[in-house]
């Protein structure tokens, strides 16, 4: 039995460690050394957009709009990247525009964008809640997982597949871009031999300016777009003392699938085939050898072992367990020196000097205390936290580090609490520098027996800063940094509280949301300083303006809110309203200027104009557009009509972009004729709607919707390119009209309108001088430089421009002088009482003898019987259009009842 004594407690000490699962941390610990060892290269296949410190600041918001996550993927789309993953949540809604912009990038996007899901405790903590992308974001995306485990050390070292979400397979992100994710394959050990120093980065901001060398960068790529900068607390753990972003760690997952490096531990059959030979070797070695050659033997083995165990995971994806054999091996060696040496000194020496090297290393401060709590080990990282030197803190209490007088702390902290802390425990106090600075500190706190008696140990960081940036970002997602009020997700949630508390009492809340009218004039004339001067006092004269209980809210560039209960108004919401109005008519003082601003003013009150804080902000806000539409510098109270009116034109508004879709306008045209000799000039493309239920539809009806809607260049494109084909038809039929179009507003908002129009005359083959542009006032109020240079352009091509409705808008004279125009054209209004009422008589009469003396054609609309037509041509206008000629009617009949005849028409 002794002969065996030394393998029995081999066996038992194999046994205890397995029972225990001991082994798992060193077996943990070799596979580190194994990864710091080897080094590989990333593929440099995968990119990391990371939202950093730097592109937050950027941008200046937190949390980002949405909008800007669109921006990105179209920005990414443009630099042809293969796959996109964002680990980003999108499970809740937020601004509904900017969701909307959001799911239109993914759909155009085409599938290759990969949204998270994942899994977290619910508030109850008993359950798991499952965090999913939007349904409209989900339809256009792929799902991916981006849970990850955490070891009982605290660090992150295997990598699902795939997890089962409502019994549904979810891969995970890294086997998604990896292209494999089957799902009964089991995690895998990431291979953090692959250094992340060499994962390619780009910042967030960057990407979203489309700047050229960082879109290169991406050329062909896959990406993950994740939170890297610190304070959005995205981190984990991993082997050999690193932290790693999600993204980073997401990516490192990927490379080690792309690489085949998805390391797995090699089997327990292994492991005990491995133990046996190393038993059978020490049975035949144990007499025959001396303690010291056999210690030697047991060495070289340790070494072979671990050698092999290297070799194996440099070549193949496999991890070989070690820990047994080097556990074994110890057993051996301390059985050997048992007889030998006083091994549990040799430990303690050991274990002491291992210690003092680890605890002079660290970069946090580590400060253990005897018993009575009088500190024995100070380190340097002590040193920096604190300011004392170890010679001022051994031997003296622990509490002269704490600051038992602290504001940022909960409550005052003293070492003796540290005897009711668990192992681990970390917990949060005030500390006190040597020169008497208070400072948050975060500590890690354990106890154990030692041969002095019971002693503690501290962990100990300073955490000031990253408690100062918590509370920046905090203050960036709830306030506005322009002027300190709280901002729209802020306002939502306090508008929320207001809306429950008036529910349980019976009282009503108010949301007023204020329009500053013509702001953008100031940022355009006065500058962008000057601007947020001026949104600064606006902030503070609405603040001045409302009750104790009310609040305001910034909730874009240049509109505010106001959430008040009725009940503290005193009067009606209208006259409210009307103060908070009038009190601009005071100037406001921007900088060293007094500027007078105007406001306009949309209202609604819970619970009779909406039971949410959504509602009531998506009624207030209907209000607020009807009040700059009809009651600029007023106010407008929300009710139900303006709503029915909105959806109205939205509907009006599908119906139209499926009339598009399915061809269903059409031009007609009405002839133009040459008064003196009835004979044919030109004809006018009038755009119709043949809708498949209610028949021709009037453009008085449909025209105000389409030229202030998305497809009102759509439409005005297909006008221009239909009316030159037909032109170029009749042309090369022989019969050489003038074809007269409408412009759109929309069109000279563009700013390529004389390319399109070269490129329609191009390809139509109409001549330049058979084409008539009209245009009208409204078209020319927004940029009267940029309308110029458009028409100087048009002109140089060969085309005419003529000046529509002329004499019904309020600057028609001035833009006679500042315009190259070619003719003009007299409203119906005043020609159809010509004979009538002197007054029009006197107003065509001078605008044709203005015209003659300008040295421009003149064309009356509206001309509806003989008389009329006679009275203008005798008043020298030589054009002319109107039911008298013809009303506008379809190519077909056109061509039917004018170019089958000859040139002249006749005419009642």
């Amino acid at each position: 039995m002794k002969r065996y004594r030394s393998h029995i407690f081999v066996m038992i000490a194999l046994a205890i460690v397995l029972a225990g699962g001991w082994h798992s941390s060193l077996r943990n610990a070799l596979a580190d050394l194994r990864f710091a060892w080897q080094s590989r290269q990333v593929s440099g296949n995968i990119v990391v957009i990371a939202i950093d410190a730097s592109s937050i600041d950027r941008i200046g918001v937190w949390p980002w709009p949405r909008v800007l996550h669109a921006e990105l993927i179209r920005q990414l789309q443009k630099a042809d990247v293969q796959d996109i993953a964002l680990d980003v949540d999108f499970s809740t809604p937020s601004d509904a525009s900017s969701d909307r912009n959001f799911a239109e990038a993914l759909q155009n996007a085409g599938g290759s964008v990969v949204l998270p899901s994942f899994q977290q405790p619910r508030t109850d903590r008993t359950t798991l809640h499952i965090n999913r992308p939007l349904q409209q974001f989900a339809e256009h995306s792929w799902p991916a997982v981006v849970n990850v485990e955490v070891g009982r050390d605290g660090l992150v070292r295997h990598y699902p597949f795939g997890e089962k979400l409502d019994g549904k397979f979810v891969p995970s992100m890294a086997a998604v871009l990896a292209g494999q994710y089957a799902e009964k394959r089991t995690p895998f050990l990431i291979d953090f031999s692959i250094r992340t120093a060499g994962i390619p980065k780009v910042s967030f901001a960057d990407v979203l300016r489309g700047d050229p060398a960082t879109l290169q960068k991406l050329q062909s790529k896959k990406v993950i777009v994740g939170g890297t900068a610190l304070e959005l607390g995205d981190r984990f753990s991993v082997p050999n003392g690193v932290i790693l972003s999600g993204p980073v760690l997401q990516t490192l997952a990927a490379e080690s699938l792309l690489q085949n490096r998805a390391l797995q531990w090699t089997s327990g059959v292994v492991t005990a085939t491995g133990l046996a030979l190393l038993a059978l070797l020490m049975l035949f070695s144990w007499r025959r050898l001396s303690a010291g050659t056999r210690v030697a033997l047991l060495a070289a083995t340790a070494i072979a072992i671990e050698a092999g165990a290297f070799a194996l995971q440099a070549v193949f994806p496999l991890m070989l367990d070690t820990s047994l054999f080097h556990i074994a091996i110890i057993v051996y060696i301390a059985a050997t020196g048992l007889d030998e040496i006083d091994i549990r000194d040799l430990l303690g020496r050991v274990a002491e000097s291992r210690f003092q090297r680890v605890a002079m290393s660290l970069g946090d401060g580590l400060i253990c205390t005897d018993s009575n709590y009088l500190i024995t080990v100070w380190n340097p990282g002590a040193t920096a936290i604190f300011g004392y030197l170890p010679e001022e803190m051994i031997g003296r209490s622990f509490d002269k580090i704490c600051a038992r007088d602290g504001t940022t702390a909960t409550s005052p902290f003293s070492i003796s609490d540290a005897a009711r802390l668990a192992a681990g425990s970390v917990i949060e106090f005030d500390g006190r520098r040597s020169n008497g600075e208070v400072f948050p500190v975060e500590a890690s706190f354990s106890g154990w027996q030692g041969t002095d008696g019971f002693q503690f140990g501290a962990i100990l960081r300073d955490i000031s800063v990253r408690k100062r940036e918590a509370a920046r970002i905090k203050y960036l997602a709830e306030y506005d940094t322009l002027t300190g009020l709280i901002n729209r997700n802020t306002l939502h949630g306090e508008l929320e509280a207001k809306i429950s508390a008036a529910e349980a009492n019976g009282h009503k809340v108010a949301l007023l949301v204020i329009g500053i009218d013509g702001f953008q004039q100031i940022n355009d004339m006065l500058g962008h300083t000057c601007g947020d001067l001026v949104l600064r006092a606006i902030s503070q004269r609405l603040t001045a303006a409302i009750p104790p209980a009310g609040q305001v809210a910034r909730l874009s560039g240049d509109e505010f809110a106001i959430a008040v209960p009725t009940s503290d108004i005193g009067e009606s919401l209208g006259r409210f309203a009307e103060q908070i109005g009038d009190g601009f008519d005071t100037p406001l003082l921007a900088g060293n200027r007094h500027l007078r601003v105007k406001v306009s003013i949309g209202a609604a009150v819970f619970p009779g104009d909406g039971r949410t804080a959504d509602e009531l902000l998506s009624n207030a806000h209907l209000a607020l557009s009807r009040a700059k539409a009809t009651n600029r510098g007023g106010y407008v109270l929300f009710e139900d009509s303006i709503r029915r009116e909105l959806e109205k034109r939205l509907t009006l508004e599908a119906e139209l972009a499926l009339a598009a879709e399915r061809n269903e306008f059409e031009l007609f045209y009405q002839p133009q004729l040459h008064l003196a000799d009835g004979r044919l000039i030109g004809a006018e493309a009038l755009i119709r709607w043949r809708h498949p239920e209610r028949g021709l539809v009037s453009p008085g009806e449909f025209m105000p919707v389409v030229n202030t809607s998305p497809i009102s260049d759509r439409i005005a494109e297909w006008v221009l390119q239909t009316a030159c084909a037909k032109g170029a038809a009749w042309e090369r039929a022989g019969h050489k009209l003038r074809i007269g179009v409408n412009l759109s507003p929309s069109q000279m908002v563009s700013g390529d309108l004389a390319i399109s129009v070269a490129q329609v005359l191009a390809n139509t083959g109409l001549s330049p001088t058979s084409l008539e542009l009209e245009v009208t006032e409204d078209i020319l109020l927004h940029d009267e430089q940029g309308a110029l240079n458009t028409f100087l352009e048009i002109q140089e091509l060969g085309v005419r421009l003529v000046f529509d409705d002329f004499g019904t808008g309020f600057a028609s004279l001035s833009y006679l002088k500042k315009f190259p125009l070619d003719g003009l054209k007299i409203d119906r209004s005043f020609v159809l009482g010509l004979l009538t009422n002197p007054d029009d008589a006197a107003i065509v009469s001078s605008t044709i003898g203005l015209s003659k003396q300008l040295g421009l054609s003149v064309i009356a609309e509206g001309i509806e019987d003989r008389s009329t037509a006679d009275l203008l041509a005798r008043m020298g206008c030589e054009e002319g259009q109107g039911y008298c000629f013809g009303r506008p009617m379809p190519a077909t009949e056109f061509e039917a009842k004018f170019l089958a005849a000859p040139t002249a028409v006749e005419v009642a």
